[in-house]
């Protein structure tokens, strides 16, 4: 087997093995599932030329999700990013846990719409579950910078997330008050007055014809 073939088929066993999660991991750092896909073929190809001076398996998961961070970074400064519809994460439906499911949506909601940094540190630390040094390694920043992004990234979702409560609130309220607010009954309109009765003609009397008939005859 050829040092070329050989490194294919490590390529091939790693993108058969990982795909999902970076997918998943894509995913979370762009909000839409076409551009995750399109994230993820630009790292695994990175990966592919990378293969050879990464050395060991173990190195090539960090650098994936290095690969993966630093080109959404840079698509989400070129691209503008307003509103769009986008599908939430998919979750198994439970009846008596929608509060919780809205909560959740509502979250994820104002995360995408973070800044690309903050928004990374918080999908490493939080979604992928590593450690800040993991998540400085990957970035390639210091762990008092993982800190203080979090820090903002979560004073910056508290302020919106209780800002949006606030509203819901305000606008409860103002339904509550205008359900109790006593209703004043329409009044019948005024029936039109009735025409006046037309007089009755009197009928003409009837002339009794002669005794004896018609002279003459």
């Amino acid at each position: 087997m050829t040092d070329r073939q050989s490194v294919e088929d490590d390529f091939r066993e790693f993108v058969a093995a990982r795909s999902p999660a970076l997918l998943r991991t894509a995913y979370l750092l762009t909000g839409d599932w076409a551009t995750a896909e399109d994230l993820l073929q630009t790292a695994l190809t990175k990966i592919y030329l990378a293969w050879r001076r990464l050395g060991e398996i173990e190195a090539v998961e960090p650098y994936a999700r290095r690969v993966l961070v630093n080109t959404s970074i840079s698509w989400w400064r070129r691209r503008w990013h307003g509103e769009r519809p986008t599908e939430v994460l998919p979750e198994p439906a439970v009846a008596d846990r929608v509060d919780e499911q809205l909560e959740r949506d509502a979250l994820w909601r104002h995360v995408q719409s973070l800044p690309a940094r903050q928004r990374a540190v918080l999908v490493l630390r939080f979604y992928e579950d590593l450690s800040e040094a993991q998540t400085a390694a990957i970035l390639d920043i210091s762990t008092g910078t993982v800190k203080s992004q979090t820090s903002r990234a979560l004073s910056t979702l508290r302020g919106r997330l209780g800002a949006e409560r606030a509203a819901e609130q305000a606008r409860v309220d103002e339904l509550a008050a205008q359900a109790a607010r006593p209703r004043i009954p329409r009044q019948a309109p005024t029936p039109a007055p009735a025409p006046p009765p037309r007089p009755v003609r009197a009928a003409a009397p009837r002339v009794p014809a002669p005794a004896g008939g018609v002279e003459g005859r």
